[in-house]
């Protein structure tokens, strides 16, 4: 079977019995076995303790998508156990251990690569562990080892019955297995299980789990930023009399990057006052003052002349030649706006000192790896001196992930202009977050398609323009490509639809913010024109939008079957082509990202007062096994409306490169009333486990665009809808 196609390799190791057995695989996949005194840095993927507990170490924080349950089910699986006997612990910094094995020398999450790079991993974990521990109990008790069986934290067999607690001790001293056998996918009773009851859900539930947001250490002092107002500017002068007068008011001090001003306080509220009363003299010389009504005809611009990079194979002249000679062509063009991230929990971290003259952050890290080397590089503290715990996120969607570490810089640059006997914790408000964030940029495309005379596509001319993410960053080399910025046509040039003469041109922006990954980065955008222009290439040749699509999806491939598959499916469920209401249409997308393929059929309602009203989605998708069937469908739920919600009415605007937006009134998140029902079918397959955080996010906005246009009104072309003669009810 495809998910047991990669076996690890074994280095024996054990360490003196104490308190606990850790088990874990390093990087290049080599397992080991180690004990350390509870409490003591450790570095397994689980850990069994002397009262028999059996903890995951989750090496992908828990920001809500569910990370806690899905890798503690793989360690249950081996072991034998019921999920709900696993408890879980977040994994210190430490990516010699640790690292994400899709980016390399670096601890993170993202990419809705959770799974995908930790499948095998902690399954072999959690076998290696259990063969170790039924070995420990036929020498404790002098059987064979083939008469033992463990089942629920108990080993018995031979007449004999014992907790694996019990043998940890023998455990620590028996070579690792060289290659521990995994349970065969028949015999599986945790992966797939239908069970609902996450294990991050009790501390949330209860108040126990505690998130950035949270932390209260004695002594600190909370700190807040009065930040420049627009790219480029810099602070030249402050006046902090004002703030003097704030009860709880300890001092201010400017960034040394030049990024603000810090004001320190006794409590948050007192912070964010003293802040507000600072008074700051802002260096404009270098700030973008552009608006976003120039920006976006600037992008329109740039996909109306030939592009700067090509990023097909196909070449814009092919493409050109095939358009010249189709029996009709077809074309629109594009505005998708800047969008912020929007995350319930506004960013929050704290750092302190530690008592061996080193530091601890606490933080909802999404890379460990990146807390860790910011800390050492601006304070100078050994590495190895460096602590970062990972809590809870509310939400992240790559907000706590970006080049330039934003808060992470703020935060250990506030600490380092201290005497440093106090703990700092920096908070910012959801003003900041949304006036001061990393947005998904803006972007322009402009397609043109043509058919011939039995409306088969023959060309496909495809022009985005955007600011790039990834150039001129620490991650330039990983994504860019021939000058491509892969992030920027992700979804378009390497779709698995056999269209002829499909070119992908890019042209980079000039920077307007700085910007960021966004849940689903590319996709996001170039799944909206992908599956809007199948659409208006369906309708040119008179032809329903899903038997459309499958024609270009003829299976030839593993890529072209699977998505195929999943429309097939939703349409299916959907009862897709079959007779609706009066007043009620159906729109179709379905897109390939993160490894994993998402329909939808998104079904409105439009009522005599052309309000219209989402009354149903029903999605496929196929992420491989899927481990934990309830958590995917919260995730394709959650990401749908998060992909909807912001296409319906949000968007960043600039002023003189200021930022508009500043909460939740004018940019407004999804209602509960938006949508009446999201319906999610799951592809039983045995291919490897892909994505999930992200791949329903994409298809999302097309399918209600595709909806709307299907009740006879112009495909909506710019963002946000309501912005563009859509209102909703």
């Amino acid at each position: 079977m495809t998910v047991n196609t990669s076996r690890r390799s074994f280095l024996k190791g054990a360490g003196a019995a104490v308190a606990v057995l850790a088990v874990g695989i390093d990087p290049k996949g080599a397992l080991a076995a180690s004990t350390s005194e509870a409490g003591t840095a450790i570095t397994p993927f689980v850990k069994i303790y002397a009262d028999g507990t059996v903890a995951a170490v989750i090496k992908h924080f828990e920001g809500g998508q569910g990370t806690s349950t899905g890798l503690s089910t793989l360690i249950a699986e081996e072991l034998n156990m019921e999920l709900s006997d696993i408890t879980f612990e977040m994994a210190p910094s430490d990516t010699a251990v640790y690292n994400n094995l899709f980016f390399g020398a670096l601890q993170g999450t993202g990419g809705s690569t959770a799974m995908a790079n930790s499948f095998m991993q902690y399954r072999t974990a959690g076998a290696a562990a259990r063969d170790v521990l039924l070995q420990a109990a036929a020498k404790d008790w002098d059987v064979d080892v083939s008469e033992l069986t463990l089942a629920n934290g108990v080993i018995s067999g031979a007449g004999k019955e014992g907790q694996i607690g019990e043998f940890i001790a023998t455990a620590a001293q028996i070579a690792v297995p060289a290659e521990p056998v995994l349970k065969a996918p028949e015999d599986w009773t945790q992966i797939g299980n239908t069970q609902k009851a996450r294990r991050d859900s009790h501390d949330k539930v209860n108040g126990e789990g505690i998130y950035g947001m949270d932390i209260q250490l004695d002594n600190q002092m909370v700190a807040a930023i009065k930040r420049i107002p627009q790219y480029g500017a810099t602070v030249a002068s402050f006046d902090d009399s004002a703030a003097k007068d704030v009860t709880g008011f300890i001092m201010a001090k400017a960034l040394p990057n030049g990024a603000g001003v810090v004001a320190y306080a006794e409590n948050t509220w007192a912070a964010f006052q003293a802040r507000d009363a600072i008074e700051v003299e802002w260096d404009l010389s270098k700030a973008e003052t552009r608006s976003s009504d120039e920006i976006k005809q600037q992008l329109l611009a740039a996909v109306n002349t030939e592009p700067q990079w090509q990023a097909s194979e196909t070449t814009l002249g092919a493409a050109s030649t095939a358009l010249e000679g189709a029996a009709q062509v077809v074309e629109r063009e594009f505005f998708l706006p800047m969008l912020a991230h929007a995350t319930m929990e506004p960013l929050s971290a704290t750092i302190a000192a530690t008592e061996d003259g080193g530091v601890i952050m606490y933080d909802g890290a999404q890379g460990p790896t990146i807390n860790h080397a910011t800390m050492h590089q601006i304070l100078g503290i050994p590495m190895d001196k460096i602590q970062v715990k990972t809590l809870y996120a509310g939400g992240f969607f790559g907000r706590r992930f970006n080049a330039g570490a934003d808060y992470i810089v703020e935060t250990t640059l506030a600490f380092s202009m201290t005497d440093q006997t106090r703990p700092v914790k920096l908070v910012w408000s959801r003003e900041d977050d949304l006036a001061g964030g990393w947005y998904r940029p803006a972007y322009a495309h402009k397609v043109r398609v043509g058919l011939d005379d039995a409306g088969k596509i023959v060309g496909w001319d495809h022009r985005v323009a955007g600011q790039s993410i990834a150039k001129d960053g620490p991650f330039e080399a990983f994504y860019v490509k021939d000058g491509v910025d892969i992030s920027s046509v992700e979804g378009t040039a390497e779709n698995p639809y056999a269209i002829p003469g499909m070119h992908i041109g890019l042209t980079d922006a000039a920077p307007a913010t700085t910007v960021n990954y966004w849940r689903s980065v590319g996709h996001s955008h170039n799944a909206y024109v992908m599956e809007t222009m199948m659409d208006v290439a369906a309708a040119a040749a008179g032809q329903d939008p899903v038997s459309f699509r499958l024609a270009y999806l003829p299976g030839d491939t593993a890529d072209q079957k699977r998505k195929a598959d999943v429309l097939k499916l939703a349409a299916e469920n959907a009862g897709f082509g079959k007779p609706l209401p009066d007043g009620h249409f159906h729109g179709v997308a379905v897109h390939k990202s993160f490894g994993t393929y998402c329909a939808q059929i998104c079904e409105i309602s439009i009522d005599e007062d052309d309000y219209v009203q989402i009354e149903k989605y029903t999605a496929a998708v196929d992420c491989g096994v899927a481990v934990n069937p309830d958590v995917i469908k919260a995730q394709v739920e959650g990401a749908i409306g998060f992909g909807v919600g912001h296409i319906m009415r949000d968007q960043i605007t600039l002023d003189g490169g200021v930022v508009v937006q500043q909460n939740f009134p004018d940019y407004e998140p999804l209602r509960m009333r938006d949508i009446k029902a999201i319906e999610v079918h799951i592809v039983k397959t045995n291919e490897a486990p892909s994505g999930i955080g992200e791949p329903g996010t994409p298809p999302a906005g097309p399918a209600l665009a595709n909806a709307i246009a299907a009740s006879g009104r112009d495909l909506v072309t710019h963002l946000p809808m309501t912005e563009n003669g859509v209102e909703f009810a």
